[in-house]
């Protein structure tokens, strides 16, 4: 089994920032797109940023230019750099990864962690 534990969630006013962190473990051969979802109470699961094994990134409109995802695949970990944050950015954050298990007989399995809470005050 796969296991994404987020973690660097918590409190900030508006304008500040925060990092999180997602480390995958388990039985892993590799790891394609992982990315970063969230939801705030009554919404849908939303898309924040992804990144592919080789360094493309995807960035939801609503946080371009103040959001940075960046990977470290030697530790198979992905950080989201939350900047310049606004109290529409209050959701719980999502770690999301496609992953190739180290004996994957159905190829590719998506994974999901716990999540992690984000509140921006304002």
């Amino acid at each position: 089994q796969v296991q994404l534990v987020e973690s660097g969630g918590g409190w900030v006013q508006a304008g500040g920032s925060l990092r999180l962190s997602c480390a995958a473990s388990g039985s892993i051969f590799s790891i394609n797109v992982m990315g970063w979802y969230r939801q705030a109470p009554g919404k849908q699961r939303d898309l924040v940023a992804a990144i592919s094994n080789g360094g493309s990134t995807n960035y939801a409109d609503s946080v371009k230019g103040r959001f940075t995802i960046t990977r470290d695949n030697a530790k198979n970990t992905v950080y989201l750099q939350m900047n310049s944050l606004k109290p529409e950015d209050t959701a719980v954050y999502y770690c999301n990864a496609d992953v190739v298990g180290e004996r994957s007989i159905i190829g590719i399995v998506n994974y999901w962690g716990q999540g992690t809470q984000v509140n921006v005050s304002s």
